[in-house]
């Protein structure tokens, strides 16, 4: 029902910036929260981001709070992470994710709260 396609991570040194993207189809975007999640090697798949469907509310995990940003754009179906002062700790896949159902006034910030995953992009943050 809903195809999630990542772009945007790639290689960067430490201090840097990356901005990934995610293009949604099959469902209207903007009556439905978006996700981002990211996996290290050896590590559970952690949250990243979540954004509402009003495109009001915002939350983040500790560790990327004040670095990282998330918005949409329901124009464009797309939904962004823009992340800042990228740490050798930020080195995972990242995932945006699309719940199955939409929920006024709550935003899922679970994985399994989530059913619709992209492919994944890699973002490797070198020392």
């Amino acid at each position: 029902q809903v195809q999630l396609v990542e772009s945007g991570g790639g290689l960067v040194q430490a201090g840097g910036s990356l901005r990934l993207s995610c293009l949604a189809s099959g469902r209207t975007f903007s009556h439905y929260a978006m996700g981002w999640f990211r996996q290290a090697p050896g590590k559970e798949r952690e949250f990243v981001a979540a954004i509402s469907w009003s495109d009001t509310s915002t939350y983040y995990t500790d560790s990327v709070k004040g670095r990282f940003t998330i918005s949409r754009d329901n124009a464009k179906n797309t939904v962004y992470l823009q992340m800042n002062s990228l740490k050798p700790e930020d080195t995972a896949i990242y995932y945006c994710a699309a719940p199955a159902s939409s929920r006024y006034g709550y935003t899922p910030r679970t994985g399994p709260e989530y059913y619709y995953w992209g492919q994944g992009t890699q973002v490797t943050v070198s020392s």
